[in-house]
Parts: C-alpha cells; structure tokens; sequence
C-alpha cells in the first residue's frame, strides 16, 4: 500500500482509531493491577506491563488469525478474564494490600501478563484487518498502542484515587470483554450464530454483572468476618 494511495490513509486513521478504542483495555487493566503499589513501583507495572503488551501483539500479529479459529479458545479466554476481573474487585477494599512490595509488583505485573495475553488477541486482529496486506501498517499499529496505553493507564491511575467508582468500572469492563469473547468462540457460534448479534452485547453485560456483584459480595463478607473478629477482641 502506497502513501499516495488515499486507501492508505484510511487505513491510518483506522488503526489509530482501533488503537485509541482498544488500547484503553489493557490500560484499564495496567491501572488496576497496579493501583495498590507504592508510587515508584506503580512506574515499573506500567512499563513492564506496558512492555508485555507490545510484544505480546508482535507475536500474536503472526498467530492470531489461527488462534481465533481453535474452537473453546476464546471460552477459555473469558473466563480467565472473568477470574481476573473478580481478583482486581477484591482490591477495591483496600483489604488485599496486607503484601510486601515485592510480592506486590510481582503480581501486578503477572496479573497484567496474563490479562494482556487474552485481551490483545482481538486488538491485533482489528489492527491486521486494517492494515490489509501492509506489514509497516500493522507495525505502525503496534507501536502507537505503546504510548496510549502508557499515557491512559497513568491517567486511571490518577483518577483512581480520587474517583474509586472508576475501579468498579475497570472490572465490569473486563467482565465485559469476557461476555462478548465467549460468545464469539467458535464452539458456540453454530448456536449463537443463530440470535441477533445484538445478543453479544447482552452476554457482554451479563459478565460485567457477574464480576461486580461477585466482587462485591466477597467484600462484603470480608468486611463482616473483620468486624466480627474486632469485635470479640483478642483471644
């Protein structure tokens, strides 16, 4: 694809749209992950996290259009989302921070591996189908998502102290993604195939509800279980 072809610079404003929409998942989950770390450990998840993503889509742009194909593949996915998305809820609290710095970096940063192993696999894809057969196009997707995702996480991270609603919503985006992946593997899709694609969307949402209010409620009985044992006192 020429730069005198006006067909490419469509194709540009594509990828930078998909890379704006898309990148701002793993971003949410950079700036979960590492909400609870100390500052200067805070700056080392964002780059380790942020450094995982980008080479994860290098490898995936390869592989992807094969892996979207295996069916239970995406059902697997999802629910690892969902499982991620019920952890980085437990958070909220605060009750989960009782870990050392170490640990906690370390963690931060395999939740992030992890998370951004099943979430880039759709970003790639989208980036891929935008560039056509253009290898420097899909290149020039990948290295943009590098600044967005560092520049949006530290801006979660930011409103995240003030605002802690937005950790909620972190979540349920997760647990959206989760629904909407599930949905689409092509296990199921000889079923789901056959009801309104709007339905996605239901299944999308139906995933945010579950990680919230599961998340919410395991708060809720850690709250219990620690007021009760203030109040017996010391045995």
């Amino acid at each position: 694809m020429n730069p005198s072809d006006p067909e490419f610079w469509v194709a540009v404003l594509k990828i930078v749209g998909i890379d704006i929409v898309l990148g701002g998942d793993n971003a949410v989950v950079i700036a979960l992950a590492a909400r609870s770390l100390p500052p200067h450990q805070k700056k080392l998840a964002i780059f380790w996290g942020t450094g995982a993503a980008i080479v994860l889509r290098l490898v995936l742009i390869f592989i992807a259009l094969e892996l979207l194909r295996i069916p239970f593949l995406k059902l697997a996915g999802g629910l690892l989302l969902l499982w991620i998305g019920m952890k980085l809820m437990l958070d909220e609290d605060g009750s989960e921070h009782a870990i050392s710095a170490g640990a906690g970096l370390m963690a931060a940063i395999r939740t992030i591996v992890i998370a951004d192993a099943v979430m880039s696999v759709d970003n790639v894809i989208a980036v891929a189908a935008a560039a056509k057969d253009s290898f420097a196009l899909a290149m020039f997707g990948i290295a943009l998502s590098i600044p967005i995702i560092v520049f949006t996480s530290q801006l979660l991270l930011k409103f995240m102290e003030r605002f802690p609603i937005i950790i909620v919503l972190g979540a349920a985006l997760l647990g959206f993604v989760a629904g909407e992946m599930m949905w689409n593997d092509p296990a199921v899709k000889p079923w789901t195939g056959a009801y309104p694609a709007w339905l996605q969307y239901l299944a999308g949402a139906i995933g945010s509800i579950v990680v919230v209010m599961w998340g919410r409620w395991v708060n809720a009985r850690r709250r219990t279980a620690a007021a009760a044992k203030q109040a017996a006192g010391p045995v």
